[in-house]
């Protein structure tokens, strides 16, 4: 069971960042892949989530219209692109394996996790 999270990083307000999961071809080829983050003092929140084959997608209504999740299952990668981005995006992302194949929106709904990528964004 392994995923990778990349892509994290420093950032200036209305800027991008392309994030990447890498996991596994036996873990997730056929289970969605979600992205959540936890700023610091803060619960962690669902971020979005895409489906087995990338054909059904979920976002938090905070980043709907800024964040586009994709996935590449040849290479077995999911890549949240976060565009537009604002000081409050500043947290640490973990991507996850859902126990079913569709985008699941509830922590609780995901088997594996990944280690985090820092994002920060500075005003």
């Amino acid at each position: 069971v392994q995923l990778q999270a990349s892509g994290g990083g420093l950032v200036q307000a209305g800027g991008s960042l392309r994030l990447s999961c890498a996991a596994s071809k036996r873990t997730s080829s056929n289970n969605g892949v979600g992205w959540f983050r936890q700023a610091p003092g803060k619960e962690r929140e669902f971020v979005a989530a895409v489906s087995w084959n990338g054909g059904d997608t979920r976002y938090a209504d905070s980043e709907r219209g800024r964040f586009t999740i994709s996935r590449d299952r040849a290479r077995n990668t999911v890549s949240p692109q976060m565009n537009g981005l604002k000081p409050e995006d500043t947290a640490v992302y973990y991507c996850a394996t859902a126990r079913s194949s569709s985008p699941a929106t509830f922590s609780d709904q995901y088997a594996y996790w990944g280690q985090g990528t820092l994002v920060t964004v500075s005003s």
